[in-house]
């Protein structure tokens, strides 16, 4: 393992199953990403995907959360400094593409609440399977930034565009059953059979014909490559919205827990 994979510092792996990779996202109370965290889950997908010894794979994360979301002192460089918002664009853009071109099948197992660079890997996986207390939320347009990171590009397709238009223009957030409803996850577990219930979907994959399996979920992430336009488009305008007076605004709102006042004038 040590040969294959850095020694993470936000991210710990084991071996739940035989040829089974887990992930488990471990930074602090919350699971909140810095620039390494996010760093680092955007590119283990290329290792995993030239680890010879894995056949799938399972995310998920330590403690009462799965992911917070970019903790603030990332989002503060964000929202000042420009050199941070191109490496956060490249970033998200190598994050979605990793994931999707990755041939293991990635099963997420959300453990509590789940937002940004987290939540993106989660919907981005092959299966989704959440805890009946965890909680889904693209809280983008609340901190007066695009929804950009991952959600354009798979949130339609996967519980339709009034629904993805609805909860991403909002951010209102969804609980594991109205997800599974509406179809943006695949199942739901009880808090005490999440991970049993990750391993046992994984090891299936894992068990299954791989050249079938791979090429069926590399047919299948076409949809996603077909959308990529859209998703480059949103991701982009996310970084120039950090760059925005809504930002500073709800980044402001948010660290003084207040009510943002936004401009209700927009040139747009």
């Amino acid at each position: 393992m040590s040969e294959k994979y850095p020694a993470y510092k936000g991210l710990k792996l084991d071996w739940p199953a035989a040829r089974v990779l887990r992930i488990t996202i471990a930074r602090g109370k919350a699971n909140a990403m810095d620039y390494e965290l996010h760093h680092d889950i955007t590119t283990i997908w290329r290792l995993i995907e030239d680890d010879s010894d894995v056949s799938a794979v399972i995310l998920t994360g330590e403690g009462r959360f799965f992911s917070a979301g970019g903790d603030f002192d990332m989002e503060k460089q964000i929202v000042s400094e420009f050199e941070m918002q191109l490496k956060l664009w490249k970033d998200g853009r190598d994050l979605v593409r990793n994931i999707v071109n990755c041939s293991k099948p990635i099963v997420a197992a959300i453990n509590g609440p789940a937002a940004g660079g987290g939540l993106a890997a989660a919907m981005l996986s092959d299966v989704t399977i959440a805890a009946r207390s965890a909680k889904i939320v693209d809280g983008h347009t609340r901190l007066g930034v695009v929804a950009g990171d991952h959600a354009s590009i798979i949130w339609p397709l996967l519980c339709g565009m009034a629904k993805a238009k609805y909860y991403l223009m909002t951010c209102e957030s969804l609980s594991a059953e109205e997800a599974e409803r509406i179809g943006l996850i695949t199942m739901v577990a009880d808090d005490d059979k999440l991970q049993e219930s990750a391993v046992q979907v994984a090891t299936k994959l894992a068990q299954l014909a791989p050249t079938a399996t791979r090429l069926t979920k590399y047919s299948l992430n076409n949809w996603l490559r077909v959308a990529w336009p859209i998703f480059d488009t949103s991701i982009a305008l996310e970084m120039m919205s950090f760059g925005g007076p809504e930002a500073k605004e709800g980044l402001a709102a948010h660290l003084e827990k207040r009510t943002p006042n936004f401009n209700p004038f927009s040139p747009v």
